[in-house]
């Protein structure tokens, strides 16, 4: 929200000799967030000139200047740049007379740009200055002539300084307005909030502005089904204005401050509506009366019906939409965007002014449901004042009478329900014992009424009545809250909090940090991917066998072509991949860690039962909200491309593969506590015969493997890509969490290599198993070194040959035992899988 501060001061004025730097400051202390600064960047002299004469001169590229004599001084005085009453300049615009007053940026002056302004030599002249236009001046958007100041009803005396007379010497400070404090989208909101900063005085606007007295015109709200129990209208306010000539320029100071509080003028009534919305915080719609055929009726939108809205789009509605509709139809989206059949246009002459409160959330809803946000919907999902509706109304039709010529009808409408505030029990302790601050009873209520509310004395502190303006206040935690934030922030003491005992982190927090802990140690890079796919991106990655599976698809995605969320980690790894070998890094060793999600066939998920944000929901609701959310278990997985090690002097580089991505793999289940079993697999994404199955205990947890070299060659990716996914949650579950470190014997080692010949068909992994398991207690390692296939074993068999070690933690081994150890491994291979010793 910009605030400019020339009309902040209206309401309460600045604190004598303040900067912009110095509101800003006042406007941070009382909670809300510093943006930006604004001004029209001008500098003088820029001053009112009158054009004497001129001579229209036709040169050869086709163009015709006007070589001018303008005075900018009254007499024969001095010009405000020092120079002389009357100046030479060359002008390209036609849209002007003699005897016009124009504005003049005399040498010396510097526009928006910024562009300085010099005595040049040009067509032939020297021009010693420019006539302005609308948009050189920053005032606008209009570049079509310059600017005649009688065309704004304007007739000031030469060298009149130009800039305080359109209203340019404003600034405004900008702040960022949280989702609660949706008062502070106005001029009154920030005017308050700079009073409780400073202790200036603040007259409320919507308390100055004269009554209406109205009736006749028909409105009735139709929301007989309203959309979760919430009614779209609860207020609906019309005034009618007569006879207003709707071609009247915008004075200056309005349009100023417009373009300050950041929208450009459009048109004097769109502009007064525009005014009244950003003082008040109130949206404003003005039609024209001519144009509405019969009363207003507020309604849910039926299936298959459209309008045309004043951007010139027609939009197809959904049944959540409120409208606004005449006996024509539907004439706007209700505190969205009005319709362009109404439009207030320059040949308008009755106006109907709609000030309206509107549900926030159906308002919100429609907003985004058609991409169409504004300024009137900004206001309104984040609630609107119900009692400022009829205030609003009232202003822009004393503006239009003011500025447009108009007069007040007695023809309008007062349709306003109970707005009344449920009352708020706050115990005097309360608000001392959640800061931390010992609050006086008096500074208590002192700042609760400061901020509006009707604060009543009860039996152990107060009752309060929060302002209609403030519907962020619902409890006494939120007014403990306010009592903080207008007492002062900084009165609070910075204290550590000291950790309650028995509290901290859950076991699997601590394994999942383990986990990426032990990934980035090993050289692993954590990358975060955006978790929106395609259904074909998710049936290849999140099944093994490729064929289509259960999918959450998003109901309002924030990308069309990807509306899926994730089954795999893996594509967005690949993407990232992608991008970084794009931007010339090829080595990539990298990870992520987060949620997938894996909806059961079958089952719908998602419910319609939305509680209100404005109060806990009960258990009933969490439990009906938590059954309508899909799993979501959490999975782990690593890309790896490029070399292991880079090309030196004297060393071949050692690319990366499957191996790497094992390695990965068992990192993180050792890093969880268990130990990985790898076996042959299968997967629809990675290369057949280079796949594997993960488990722990027994069961499958994941697999890793290379990616196919099609899909690798999709993403611009090199032929060879080693990837591996584990969900975690499994592990975790799977095992006990414990990191043992294993003793270190004093006694050495006795190393025996071990050749089993057996059928091709039977995995490595799986003979190795039973060796260990039949070696029994003294085997300490054991590694596969060599797998023969060729002269000497049979054409259906091949000869494995495992590194074995042996060690006793209490004795020298003899080499006997190591033999009947590693003899007993043997024989446990032939027991189950017919293994045979090779001399």
């Amino acid at each position: 929200m910009r605030a400019p501060l020339s009309w902040i001061n209206e309401f309460t004025p600045l604190v004598e000799g303040s900067t912009l730097d110095d509101v800003h400051a006042a406007l941070v202390r009382v909670g809300l967030e510093e943006e930006d600064l604004h001004s029209f960047d001008l500098q003088g002299p820029i001053v009112v000139g009158e054009v004497l004469e001129f001579v229209e001169e036709p040169q050869s590229n086709g163009k015709t200047i006007r070589w001018c004599q303008v005075r900018v001084a009254p007499g024969d005085e001095t010009a405000a740049d020092g120079g002389p009453a009357v100046h030479g300049i060359v002008c390209g615009a036609s849209n002007f007379f003699v005897g016009d007053k124009v504005v003049v940026t005399l040498p010396g002056a510097v526009l928006p740009g910024p562009f300085p302004i010099a005595a040049r030599k040009t067509y032939g002249h020297v021009s010693d200055g420019m006539i302005a236009s609308v948009k050189e001046l920053g005032l606008g958007d209009e570049h079509d002539g310059i600017l005649r100041l009688s065309t704004l009803g304007l007739d000031p005396e030469v060298g009149t300084d130009a800039i305080a007379l359109l209203g340019l010497d404003d600034s405004a400070v900008e702040v960022n307005v949280t989702p609660d404090r949706g008062y502070a989208f106005s001029i009154r909101g920030i005017a308050r909030e700079y009073s409780h900063a400073t202790g200036q005085p603040f007259s409320d606007p919507a308390a100055g502005v004269a009554p209406i007295s109205a009736s006749g015109f028909s409105v009735v709200v139709d929301d007989v089904a309203p959309i979760r129990g919430r009614v779209g209208a609860t207020g609906f306010v019309t005034r009618v204005v007569r006879g207003v000539d709707a071609s009247r320029p915008t004075p200056p100071w309005l349009a100023a401050r417009l373009k300050l509080a950041g929208v450009r003028s459009i048109s004097l009534l769109v502009d007064i509506t525009n005014y009244v919305m950003f003082e008040l915080g109130q949206p404003i719609h003005g039609y024209d009366l001519d144009t509405l055929q019969g009363g207003i009726t507020v309604r849910r939108a039926t299936a298959g019906e459209t309008i045309e809205t004043l951007d010139g789009q027609v939009r197809s509605l959904s049944t959540e939409d409120l409208l606004i509709t005449d006996d024509s139809g539907p004439i706007g989206l209700a505190g969205v965007m009005g319709g362009g059949t109404t439009e207030m246009s320059d040949t308008t002459r009755d106006v109907l002014i709609e000030a309206a409160t509107f549900d926030p959330v159906t308002i919100a809803r429609s907003a985004r449901r058609h991409k169409l946000p504004s300024e009137a919907s900004k206001r309104f999902e984040r609630g609107v004042d119900p009692r400022v509706a009829a205030a609003a109304a009232n202003r822009a039709a004393h503006l239009m009478v003011e500025l447009a010529g108009g007069t007040i009808d007695a023809v309008g409408s007062d349709l306003v329900t109970d707005d009344a505030r449920e009352a708020i029990s706050l115990p005097e302790a309360f608000a001392a014992g959640l800061v931390g601050v010992d609050f006086t009873p008096e500074q208590q209520r002192e700042a609760l009424e400061l901020i509006g509310a009707t604060v009543v004395d009860a039996e152990d502190g107060w009752t309060v009545t929060a302002p209609t303006w403030r519907p962020d206040l619902t409890d006494r935690w939120t007014l403990a809250e306010e009592i903080a934030r207008i007492v002062g922030y900084d009165t609070i003491p910075s204290v550590l909090p000291v950790a309650p005992p028995q509290r901290g982190l859950t076991r699997a927090q601590v394994l999942r940090r383990q986990v990426s802990n032990a990934l980035a140690a090993s050289g692993v890079t954590e990358v975060v991917s955006y978790p929106f796919l395609t259904e074909a991106t998710n049936n290849r990655f999140g099944s093994a066998t490729g064929e289509p599976i259960a999918q959450v698809k998003l109901a309002n995605a924030l990308d069309a072509s990807a509306p899926y969320l994730r089954t795999s980690l893996l594509p967005g790894l690949v993407e990232v991949a992608h991008r970084n070998l794009s931007r010339g890094f090829g080595d990539l060793a990298i990870f992520e860690a987060g949620a997938v999600f894996r909806p059961e066939p079958g089952v719908t998920y998602g419910t319609d039962t939305i509680p209100p944000g404005a109060a806990r929901p009960s258990d009933e609701q969490l439990a009906a909200i938590d059954a309508s959310i899909p799993p979501q278990p959490r999975h782990v997985a690593v890309l790896i491309l490029g070399n292991r090690s880079v090309k030196q002097p004297g060393v071949a580089p050692v690319p990366s593969g499957i191996a790497d991505a094992l390695e990965a793999a068992r990192t993180i289940v050792r890093a969880a506590g268990g130990t990985l079993e790898v076996a042959n697999g299968s997967h629809a994404a990675l290369h057949p015969g280079r796949t594997a199955e993960l488990r722990v205990a027994g069961e499958i947890v994941g697999f890793a493997g290379e990616l196919l070299p099609t899909y690798a060659d999709e993403a611009d990716l090199p032929r060879v890509v080693a990837v591996a996914e584990i969900d975690l949650d499994r592990v975790i579950r799977l095992t006990d969490g414990i990191v043992q470190a294993a003793p270190i014997s004093v006694f050495p080692a006795a190393t025996q290599d071990l050749s089993l010949v057996v059928s091709r068909a039977i995995p490595a992994g799986d003979i190795e198993a039973v060796v260990r398991d039949g070696a029994g207690e003294l085997l300490e390692s054991i590694a596969l070194v060599d797998d023969y296939r060729g002269a000497g074993v049979g054409p259906d068999e091949k000869s494995l040959t495992f590194a074995l070690r042996f060690r006793a933690t209490d004795r020298t081994l003899t080499a006997a035992e190591a033999s009947e150890a590693k003899l007993a491994g043997a024989a446990r291979a032939t027991e189950s899988y017919g293994a045979t010793l090779r001399e």
